[in-house]
């Protein structure tokens, strides 16, 4: 081999953190698609009750498609290409349930309102999450907005734990973002 990927190695790391399901690369919406087809049969298969299956595949499909939507977003700037790229979906198991994390690059300015959101989700218990849901589903979209904002809340109502992020700077212009929903 070429480029001395040792990947009975990775299948060792990933099989040992229980990743059943990993996706790196540009997030097309067939590509979504097929992912998620597999995430389903995959589910099937593994004796998951429907509210787990139902859940994880919520999650999965509210990351990919928030990875979707930012890239869109970000078409015609000079780091469209670099942002597009840089998605990346990891599906796992643990004792306690699945796992959904996903990551990606975000455009320096946009770091601070997601982070805003993010703690603002933070600080809710389930009751608060439902009526800060049904709030947003009240109002207008913001003008230019493609969507009401309600993925990462209908991610926390579907979570056991806390939604989990990190935000790594990468270079001025980027930070990479990670977020994981414990389901």
């Amino acid at each position: 081999m070429e480029n001395n990927l040792d990947l009975i190695e990775l299948q060792k790391t990933l099989r040992d953190s229980g990743v059943l399901i990993t996706f790196s690369g540009r997030f097309t919406q067939e590509i979504i698609e097929e992912l998620g087809e597999a995430v389903k049969k995959y589910l099937e298969t593994d004796a998951t009750s429907l509210n787990d299956t139902y859940n994880v595949f919520s999650v999965f499909i509210e990351q990919t498609q928030n990875i979707r939507n930012y890239t869109v977003k970000q078409a015609g700037s000079p780091l469209a290409e670099q942002i597009a790229n840089s998605g990346v979906l990891v599906i796992g198991k643990l004792n306690t349930g699945y796992f959904v994390s996903s990551g990606n690059l975000v455009a320096a300015p946009d770091v601070e309102p997601l982070v805003s959101q993010l703690e603002e989700i933070k600080l809710q218990d389930k009751a608060g999450l439902r009526k800060m849901y049904k709030e947003k589903l009240r109002k207008k979209l913001p003008e230019g907005s493609s969507s009401a904002g309600l993925g990462l809340i209908d991610m926390a109502r579907k979570a056991c734990q806390e939604l989990n992020y990190s935000i790594v700077k990468v270079d001025e212009e980027v930070c990479f973002f990670s977020l994981q929903v414990r389901v």
